[in-house]
């Protein structure tokens, strides 16, 4: 119950931010419609894919959730550099309560976001006639679910770690990261040589990958990147929650 209200009272405050509505919902869907744009008017013999509908809304998909990492740690930090968490530390709250009152209305956000995204590329796919496949669709949203959890776990370690200021500074190094190296707006498997290896040794290729081929129906080595990032989101959620614990209690003393 205390996570929960504590939950209800983030989520409350998301919804306050004006932002939230603009990057969180807004952008991907801004995106998703220039990029459109974009695709319509390169020619076919220049033999570019990466913007047609079926493999943009995967990538847009992966690129919302980054500015959800943003939220998380800005609305982190903000409770740390105010007198807020200064109460809550005294109630009977423990560090599992306040890891899971962040997570909980995040989770919620990406979800909404990811149903939003995906809602307007088959409204797009109609005006082109592609049509996205309801399973499909379901088993994309479910190979997102890990992507969800590495970008919040780094919301939320980099809310424990840095101030109010710094914080959003390095989210937007992540975010630019992740639109580059992560295969959205570029077709990483065609570089080769050592940015190529660089890229899929991190997790947003793989959330990027795996959405993609899952959405297409050639499972191929889904397998495989979803392992990846599960792995990666494991570890970075795990590392986030062991410091904001470590930052709860240093607080306490």
């Amino acid at each position: 119950m205390r996570a929960l209200i504590f939950s209800k009272r983030t989520w409350k405050e998301i919804m306050r931010d004006p932002l939230s509505y603009i990057f969180c919902l807004g952008f991907p869907v801004v995106m998703l419609f220039i990029m459109t744009a974009v695709n319509k008017n390169i020619p076919e013999e220049a033999g570019m894919h990466l913007f047609e509908i079926q493999s943009l809304a995967p990538g847009i998909a992966v690129f919302g959730l980054s500015f959800v990492m943003l939220f998380a740690c800005i609305q982190v930090s903000k409770d740390r550099s105010t007198a807020f968490l200064l109460r809550l530390y005294v109630s009977p709250m423990k560090p599992s309560d306040f890891i899971s009152g962040y997570t909980l209305p995040m989770l919620w956000t990406a979800f909404l976001q990811e149903i939003i995204t995906f809602f307007v590329s088959i409204m797009i796919g109609f005006t082109a006639d592609v049509s996205f496949q309801p399973i499909r669709l379901i088993l994309c949203l479910a190979a997102l679910i890990p992507a969800g959890l590495l970008f919040i776990g780094f919301g939320l370690l980099f809310g424990s770690l840095l101030s109010e200021k710094a914080a959003p500074g390095i989210c937007s190094v992540v975010i630019s990261v992740v639109c580059f190296l992560g295969g959205i707006w570029m077709d990483v498997d065609s570089l080769g040589g050592t940015l190529a290896k660089i890229c899929h040794v991190l997790p947003f290729y793989h959330a990027v990958h795996a959405a993609r081929i899952v959405l297409s129906g050639d499972f191929g080595d889904a397998g495989t990147s979803i392992f990846v990032l599960l792995l990666y989101s494991v570890l970075i959620f795990l590392l986030a929650a062991f410091v904001l614990r470590e930052k709860i209690q240093k607080d306490l003393r």
